[in-house]
């Protein structure tokens, strides 16, 4: 190794920067993620870095000189040293004279050496900025080579080719909880208490309508001018922009004035004048929190500098950093450093000299190109590292369960109702402590009875849990014991599970569920962030809507592997991304599979609008295979509006038995008072949730009607009623063949004496006269002929034909309302349903979120692609609107679908699962109150995930002194080990620790939720099952052993056993097995998979087929068995 520090030059300190930068080491202050890692590593990288890496860039450049050089220099070297020892002038001797000109008309290693700094410095900084390696804009055409394979039409953007991995949950908001003393009387000791300070940012300012902010003016978290500090609720609010700074300054900058505002606010100050003990907080934020680089860094600089380096470096992970820097390379030495001018000479005597010229080129380009492979290298290695870890399945941190009490039983109800936290949430989500008693007075033929309703009491009482079925269990407010043994009561575990909520980055859930949900979904609805700057997603500037479409398209393809090939996937969008979002769809599912663009009129004026007010949304529609999708006539169908206020007046009419002709002018009456609504609503004159009233034009033709009894059986009037009929409503419908070309000129069709003759003449059933067929002829034969399913003589039989008065008029067919219940989708929805009522409805209070879809609009699709069993899902679930559309759809057509629902962040637990429990407890509110009568049932599972910050926070490398006394004795091995090896090898221990299967049941994990970091338990029997897609019947606990049993994807048969090894050895483990019988159980199993060295298969009998696996190998595999998206 080299003992001295090579001398800097101006070029070589400023590539080094670079290159500290690029290798993340020029954030010494940061202390989460793979910064953490790195710093860690600085001293240990930076040595390599200064005595390994860059010094090599002489010694290759000598390396790449002709030989013929190389003797002259030693010769020269030579020849001055003999000079010297003969006291002679070096500078009087010829040869000396003669080798120095030579060598200055040949390279000069020196000035070669900047010029290799200078354009390695270009290169590197032309692909990095702010910890994200990317193409970065450039004023100059042919600066980059664009991956290209000659198909027609070629999708890309600047982001294609990356991860995007920001998380929108610490920009709004960052908290952070500090250590306060609250002063006591004289004399006592102070408390210390832990209070909370929250960065706000109040303003974050976007560009619209592609309008960038110009490159120096990028945007700057910046402390607010007017009012920068407020105490609410006993939180401290200090408040932000996000905007360009016309100054120009670095964020550092700005950081340190901000920092130096608020510490230099003294006690009266005004801006703090109404903070009561403002002194306190002011200690607290002062107190020291330094590092080894910043000693004198204070609580407040270090999460301000967290705070905006988490939201301004690291937006994406690259998906071949090494591929796309080394194809890079090549073009850059290829069109910026070996230029083809510079090469050939235009005048041949010159030819000579340009050989010598050409020489320096390739030595330059040649050592240029073996130090940025070097350095590439590595920064493939710290890329590849993190896409290790974005791209890992992540682990389960916690799984409970939300069932409504129809779904318990009884013996279970004892603890319910002792359980206080329970109860305490019941009566805030329900208001369940005003429910009083109430008694139902019953009549029957004179006799009175009362059925007494039990009220609310505390502690609750088992008669007013059965009163209350439709009360939603969480079991997080249960310790393990009762989950264990509520769950072993369920036979069939997945089976009776009608829904999944998730917890967690979209991204991490569609990787986890790829084998659990592989091609089970029938419906997928997304609502994503549209991207127009007040909607959460966030961007690095100057690159928006590549950005976004990184973001989508990863979420697009991994999704795809979880519909069905009839699945059908919705996604709503508006003009800002409606062209990136249809290229995205188009790329993933290809251009064939698009099923059409629905336009969503919403209710909505902009009369501030210069041009146009725009008044709708788009509905990208796209099925997993077209052609499967059209197979069942049931799709993209909805029911026809009015249909179902149509069924009500008969039911509620049918049992007077009117006259036809008294039926038929109620009929009229209730498309009258449909018809002067529709135009109330399209006036506006109506309230709110009324401005969906749909016009019935294709009902409105429906004004006939009749009796037919069960057997479906025409019956007159006088009979009805002993007949016990129902009335049918029916249209005159055209009896023509279809306007088909080929049918029409069907030699058959024409031929009175073939059975398929179509242009016979029925004799009217009055005048006995023949009737005239219409002009393209019936659709049907006029007898039962082949496999056709209708004729004319049957239809007439059964009274299907409406004839007219006399022959003249060609007789119709009658359709029936209840026979045509749907009409084919239409691509326009007028929808003017407001989904902020909704909400304000179910939480009584406005603005609980912004902009939520309305549940009509999501029904209205979910019934258009799915019925019973089947699966919706949405993976931005935002404000949880599919699940209550969802329930919704269910009701109206007695269906039993399920649902599978995915959100980050505190959305989830402020918003989705409040949603969840109130929309089953009853599907209709108003003002926060809830009908009690219209109850659902559920039983739902719901998990939380580790995130990709939770797994970058708890890494930690660590390296043996065996290793580290190889790496000093062999200099090739420990370059080699830098470049390629160090992260993988050294963070193995902390990735997945064997350790953990020793005791699965207390693997924990360290996780920042609350403003808190803290110990969790990690779940790894759930992790483990979505890892192995398991289809779970039973999972249940026994002396200490946990048992899963379930199925695999490919249909193996498996038990799972999981166990405390230190409590429960091998014999202990052989003696619970053999206890099972699991052979008398008619359940063999194929698959046994058991965490520990064990010895189960020895008890396997010779007329058994099943395998034990090792638990922990198997996680591990699959754990990180992961691909591209």
């Amino acid at each position: 190794m080299a003992t001295h520090k090579q001398e800097e030059t101006p070029r070589l300190r400023q590539l080094k920067d670079k290159l500290r930068e690029m290798f993340q080491m020029d954030q010494a202050d940061l202390d989460f993620g793979i910064y953490r890692i790195m710093n860690a590593k600085r001293d240990e990288v930076e040595t390599f870095l200064d005595q390994d890496l860059l010094p090599t860039v002489k010694k290759a450049l000598a390396e790449f000189q002709p030989a013929s050089m190389v003797s002259k220099r030693e010769e020269l070297d030579s020849a001055i040293k003999n000079a010297q020892a003969l006291n002679m002038d070096p500078n009087a001797v010829p040869r000396i004279q003669e080798l120095r000109a030579e060598l200055e008309n040949g390279v000069d290693i020196e000035k070669l050496e900047e010029q290799v700094y200078s354009d390695l410095y270009t290169f590197f900084a032309r692909y990095y900025s702010d910890g994200d390696f990317m193409s970065l804009r450039r004023y100059k055409e042919g600066v980059y080579a664009l991956p290209y394979e000659g198909e027609e039409v070629k999708l890309h953007w600047a982001n294609a080719d990356q991860y995007y991995i920001k998380s929108a949950e610490n920009f709004q908001t960052y908290a952070f909880k500090v250590p306060v003393t609250i002063p006591a009387v004289p004399g006592a000791t102070g408390t210390i208490i832990g209070k909370r300070v929250r960065f706000e940012l109040v303003s974050a300012t976007t560009e619209q309508n592609n309008n960038k902010e110009a490159a120096d003016k990028e945007r700057r978290f910046i402390l607010h001018g007017a009012d920068p500090i407020a105490v609410e609720n006993g939180e401290l609010i200090i408040r932000f922009e996000y905007r360009a700074d016309e100054k120009k300054r670095s964020q550092k900058d700005l950081n340190s004035l901000a920092v130096e505002a608020l510490l230099g606010l003294a006690e009266g100050s005004p801006l703090v004048a109404d903070i009561e003990d403002w002194d306190v907080w002011l200690e607290a934020l002062s107190a020291n929190a330094a590092t080894e680089k910043n000693k004198d860094r204070t609580v407040l600089e270090k999460h301000l500098t967290d705070y905006t380096a988490k939201n301004s470096f690291d937006y994406f992970i690259h998906k071949d950093l090494g591929k796309f820097l080394k194809r890079e390379l090549d073009f850059f030495i290829q069109n910026e450093v070996m230029l083809l001018d510079d090469l050939l000479p235009n005048d041949p005597d010159k030819l000579n000299a340009q050989i010598m010229v050409s020489q320096q080129m390739l030595s330059k380009a040649a050592t240029l190109k073996k130090i940025a492979l070097k350095v590439i290298e590595f920064l493939a290695q710290l890329e590849d590292f993190q896409k290790k870890l974005w791209l890992k399945k992540k682990f389960v941190l916690e799984t409970n369960w939300l069932i409504t009490l129809d779904r318990i039983d009884e013996k279970f109800y004892a603890e319910i109702a002792a359980n206080d936290a329970q109860r305490e949430e019941w009566i805030k989500l329900f208001a369940i402590d005003e429910i009083g008693t109430t008694s139902d007075e019953d009549s029957d033929q004179g006799s009175m009875s009362f059925e007494t309703t039990p009220a609310y009491s505390n502690p609750l009482t088992i008669e007013f849990l059965k009163a209350n079925p439709s009360l939603v269990l969480d079991t997080a407010f249960y310790n393990q014991d009762f989950k264990d043994r509520l769950l072993a009561e369920v036979d069939d575990l997945d089976e009776s599970t009608n829904g999944l909520l998730v917890n967690g980055d979209n991204f991490h859930a569609l990787n986890l569920l790829q084998e659990s949900y592989q091609e089970k979904v029938d419906c997928i609805y997304i609502d994503p962030p549209y991207n127009t700057g007040g909607d959460g997603f966030f961007y690095k500037d100057a690159y928006q809507h590549s950005s976004w479409l990184s973001m989508i398209s990863d979420r697009l393809k991994l999704s795809k592997g979880l519909l069905g090939e009839k699945g059908v996937f919705f996604a709503s969008i508006d003009a800002n991304e409606r062209a990136q979002l249809e290229r995205a769809l188009e790329n993933t599912y290809g251009v064939e599979n698009k099923v059409e663009e629905i336009i969503w009129v919403q209710n909505s004026n902009k009369n501030q609008s210069p041009t146009y007010s725009t008044n709708h949304e788009y509905v990208e529609v796209f099925a997993k295979n077209l052609h499967e999708a059209k197979t069942d006539f049931r799709r993209f169908r909805e029911p026809k509006p009015g249909l179902d206020e149509l069924q009500e007046l008969l039911e509620e009419i049918t049992p007077q038995y009117l006259p036809l002709a008294d039926v038929e002018v109620r009929i009229s009456e209730l498309y009258k008072k449909n018809k002067a609504k529709v135009k109330a609503a399209m006036a506006g004159e109506l309230e709110d949730e009324d401005l969906n009233a749909e016009d019935w034009k294709g009902l409105y033709n429906y004004r006939r009607a009749e009796y037919r009894n069960r057997n479906n059986v025409l019956v007159d009037h006088a009979d009805a009623k002993a007949q016990d009929a129902k009335i049918w409503v029916w249209r005159e419908d055209n009896p023509s063949m279809p306007q088909v070309k080929e049918d029409s000129q069907k030699a058959a069709f024409k031929d009175p004496l073939n059975p398929e003759f179509r242009f016979y003449k029925p004799t009217h059933p009055i005048t006995g006269q023949p009737c005239p067929a219409p002009k393209r002829g019936w659709s049907w034969p006029k007898q039962p002929f082949g496999k056709q399913s209708n004729c004319f003589d049957d239809l007439a039989a059964d009274h299907r034909i409406a004839w007219g008065e006399d022959e003249n008029k060609i007789p119709q067919v009658k359709r029936f309302v209840h026979e045509v219940e749907t009409n084919v989708g239409k691509s326009v929805v007028t929808d003017f349903t407001d989904g902020e009522k909704q909400l304000y409805h179910l939480f009584g209070k406005n603005r609980a979120f912004s902009n939520p879809k309305p549940t009509t609009l999501i029904q209205r699709l979910v019934e258009h692609t799915t019925w019973s069993n089947h699966t919706v899902m949405d993976f931005f679930a935002g404000s949880g609107t599919t699940y209550q559309a969802v329930v919704d759809a269910n009701k109206r057509d007695n269906s039993s679908r399920n649902f599978c629902l995915v959100e980050v962040g505190t959305y989830f637990d402020e918003i989705v699962m409040p949603r969840v429990k109130k929309v089953t407890y009853s599907s209709n509110w108003k003002d926060g109150q809830a009908d009690r009568s219209d109850g659902n049932s559920i039983f739902s599972k719901y998990i939380r995930l580790e995130s990709y910050e939770d797994a970058t926070n708890n890494l930690n490398l660590s390296r043996t002194e065996q290793q580290n006394a190889l790496l000093q004795q062999h200099a090739g091995f420990r370059e080699d080990y830098m470049l390629h090896y160090m992260l993988d090898v050294e963070s193995r221990g902390s990735l997945l620790d064997l350790d953990r299967f020793v005791d699965p049941f207390n693997v924990t994990m360290k996780v920042t939720r609350d403003d808190e970091t803290r110990n969790v338990r990690v779940d790894m029997l759930e992790t483990f099952n979505y890892l192995l897609g398991l289809r779970v019947k039973t999972m249940r606990r026994s002396k200490g052993i946990y048992e899963v049993t379930g199925t695999m994807p490919d249909g193996d048969n498996t038990l799972i056993i999981w166990r405390n090894t230190n409590e429960c050895d091998n014999d202990a483990l052989d003696e619970w097995f053999q206890k099972q019988q699991y052979n008398t159980h008619d359940m063999e199993f194929d698959l046994i998979f058991v965490n520990g060295d064990n010895n189960l298969e020895n008890l396997r009998r010779a007329d058994e087929t099943w395998k034990v696996r090792l638990t922990e190998e198997t996680f591990h595999t699959l754990m990180f068995d992961v691909e591209d998206v």
